[in-house]
This record gives C-alpha cells, sequence and structure tokens, in this order.
C-alpha cells in the first residue's frame, strides 16, 4: 500500500425522511437552489424540499434547468445570480450533473474572471461556497466527492475537475426520491458506479487486499442488487442498496492506499460525450470492456482476478489471459442483460469525428495509469466500440 490522507468533510444523511434535516443545515441564509428539468416537481422532492427552506426562514432563489451533461452557459447563469444577489449557500437538487454545475457555481461566484479558467487549471481554485445537496439518482458519487465535469459546448470539451473546496458540507440520501427515476436511467446509474468502482480496481499499488476486497464486494452486490432493482424500481431495499453503492464507489474511499486507479475510460467517454451530448452511463457501458479487452492482452493480471472474485470464473486448465477475456466478456455480458448499449451506433456514433474524439480525449495530458494510452490505443478501444 501506499502512504495516504483519508479526510471527507460530507456529513452523510441517508435514510427515509431525512429531508428534515434540511433546515438545520440550510438555516436563515440565502440560498440558491439548483436542480434540472423540473422532474422533482412532479415527484414530489421540490415542494419537500421547499417546505424545510421556508421552516429556516430562508430566501430563495433557483436555477432551474441543468443538462445531463452540464454547460457552461448554465454555470455562467448560476454564477451571476450568486454575485447578484449574495447568495450564501448553493443547494443542489437531482443527480450527479446538477451537483457538478453546482460545484462550478460555487467556485466561479469566489472568482472575478472566467470560471472556465478554473475548470481548465489555467487558474488555482482558492474557495468556493458553500454546498449542500439533496440527491435524487444515485450514480456518480458527486455528493460525496470534490469531483466536477463540465461540458463547454462552445469548444466541444468536457473537463473534469476537482477541489477540495467544493466537497459538499451535507447530503442528504433518501432512496424514495430516487423512484421516479427510468428504468433506463437507473440502467445508466448502475453502470456508471460499477464504473467507478472499476477505474479504481484496476492500479499498480502492490499489497492492497482490503481495498481490492472491498471493490470485489461492491461490484458482486451492484451485479445482485441491478437486476433486481430494474424488476421494481420502487423497492425500497433495492433503491437503498444502490444508493450506497453509488456514493461510496467515488467518495475516495476505494482509491485509499493506491495509485487512484486507471480512469482512462472515463476520459475517452467525456471527448465523446463532448462531441455527441450521450449520456455518461451509456457510453461507460459501452467503452470499458473494451479497454478492458484492449489492456488484459499486455498483462491480464487484474482482469483475470476479476473474472475469479467477481464472476466466479474458474481458472482450472486455463491460462491467465483466457481467464482474463472471460471476466471482460461477462461484464459486457451483464450489462448488457440490463438493456445497456453495446456500440456507439446504439447512439448514431460512426468514425467520421474519430480523429476529434481523439483529439479531445487527450486535452489534458496523461490518458490512464494502468496502462497510458496514446492515440493509437484510444483509436483502437473506439474502433472496437463502433
Amino acid at each position: 500500500m501506499n502512504i495516504f490522507l483519508q479526510h471527507n468533510p460530507t456529513k452523510l444523511y441517508f435514510g427515509k425522511g431525512q429531508i428534515s434535516q434540511l433546515s438545520g443545515e440550510i438555516g436563515q441564509k440565502k440560498v440558491l437552489v439548483v436542480y434540472g428539468g423540473g422532474s422533482i416537481k412532479q415527484n414530489g422532492v421540490y415542494e419537500d424540499v421547499m417546505t424545510e427552506l421556508e421552516k429556516a426562514g430562508a430566501t430563495i432563489y433557483e436555477l432551474p434547468g441543468v443538462e445531463q451533461n452540464p454547460r457552461l452557459t448554465t454555470v455562467h447563469k448560476g454564477v451571476e445570480i450568486c454575485k447578484f444577489e449574495a447568495i450564501d449557500i448553493l443547494l443542489a437538487v437531482g443527480g450527479g450533473s446538477v451537483i457538478d454545475c453546482t460545484k462550478a457555481i460555487a467556485v466561479g461566484a469566489k472568482y472575478d474572471g472566467d470560471v472556465w479558467d478554473l475548470i481548465t487549471q489555467k487558474t488555482p481554485i482558492e474557495s468556493a461556497l458553500p454546498i449542500g445537496t439533496v440527491l435524487t439518482l444515485g450514480a456518480t458519487g458527486s455528493e460525496m466527492n470534490p469531483i466536477s465535469v463540465i461540458s463547454n459546448w462552445k469548444t466541444k470539451d468536457k473537463i473534469g475537475w476537482g477541489s477540495s473546496h467544493v466537497f459538499p458540507r451535507f447530503s442528504i440520501l433518501d432512496p424514495t426520491y430516487t423512484y421516479s427515476v427510468s428504468r433506463k436511467q437507473t440502467t445508466y446509474a448502475i453502470v456508471d458506479s460499477m464504473s467507478h468502482a472499476l477505474e479504481h480496481y484496476f492500479h499498480r499499488t502492490k499489497n492492497t487486499p482490503m481495498i481490492d476486497g472491498f471493490i470485489e464486494s461492491l461490484l458482486r452486490t451492484a451485479i445482485g442488487t441491478g437486476p433486481k432493482l430494474l424488476e421494481d424500481l420502487t423497492s425500497y431495499d433495492h433503491r437503498e442498496t444502490m444508493m450506497y453503492i453509488s456514493t461510496t464507489a467515488f467518495n475516495e474511499t476505494l482509491s485509499n492506499g493506491t495509485d487512484g486507479g486507471d480512469w482512462a475510460t472515463h476520459r475517452i467517454e467525456h471527448a465523446i460525450s463532448a462531441v455527441y451530448d450521450i449520456p455518461h452511463g451509456g457510453g461507460l457501458a459501452i467503452l470499458f470492456p473494451n479497454w478492458l479487452e484492449h489492456v488484459l492482452e499486455e498483462d491480464p493480471s487484474r482482469a483475470k482476478m476479476l473474472a475469479m472474485n467477481v464472476f466466479g470464473i474458474s481458472d482450472e486448465g486455463k491460462s491467465d489471459l483466457e481467464v482474463a477475456r472471460e471476466g471482460a466478456k461477462a461484464l459486457r455480458s451483464f450489462w448488457n442483460s440490463l438493456d445497456a448499449p453495446n456500440r456507439l451506433s446504439d447512439y448514431d456514433i460512426d468514425d467520421h469525428d474519430i480523429e476529434l474524439i481523439i483529439d479531445k480525449t487527450f486535452v489534458k495530458p496523461g490518458v490512464g495509469t494502468y496502462k497510458e494510452l496514446d492515440r493509437d490505443n484510444v483509436r483502437d478501444i473506439l474502433t472496437r466500440s463502433m
């Protein structure tokens, strides 16, 4: 294991009815409520949030309309509101896209220039407005981490960034608030959560049996729970399990003592959705098995562990490479069983923009750590995925 420091300042309220904690967390402050397309007004979450904010005596401002891949233009709108109205605290009500947008608004509100300077690391982040979240879709783990991804539709860039200043101060996770999430979006959420665990799993650090076992247990639980949830979208038990999986898969717990994992698949998916604006979970479902098949040819060791310890594949009479390949096929087969997309052609994407996607993948240097990819490697993964 590597030397590591673990510090996560997010206060997590988990369980049914925990929205009652909101008024005490907000108090009599100016709050900007950030949300997406309006589903929270249909499923009752909006009313619950407003009741608690009014109980607290908060002064309420709103920013609706956050996109599935949150855009810089929306961040700019939020920053403008914060500065003009002297907002005290931001409240994200939604899934990862809404929370990511809120994090960008939080740093932009404390910066005199364009927030894109901070996102692209042209200028260091020195402060941010405080953030709280009410989660309505468990997928990205953004409710308990310092990470955000923002799309600049003008330049066709989708950039992941992070800062300790944007850890949410508190997050409220009520599984009943995810009951109205559609089957398709639930599938994407399962894939996204598993992908975060898988990215952590492919590291090069030695002597990490506890973290490896933790990740394997998380993946087995997701494999056991995911299909049951898709058969019963309002099962409290299954929603509860998947919600906690998604938070734990990306709240920095799974990187303790390791090099942090690979994350090349996320970089490639960000590039694709920067150009085509596809759902993140859908892109990951297509790419990760193809990335896995690409890297296992060179080193099958971790893919073999995944095959045996997560999918129960026997190694008797087989080479390491054969077991690893079976594991990659098992992962693809499982996601296919959830009706996740299988090829980029499912989104009407062909090889027309493949070089542009590769360019966008390398908008920041260093793609992958388990195996650092060059342009030819990325081209191979994309070609496998077409």
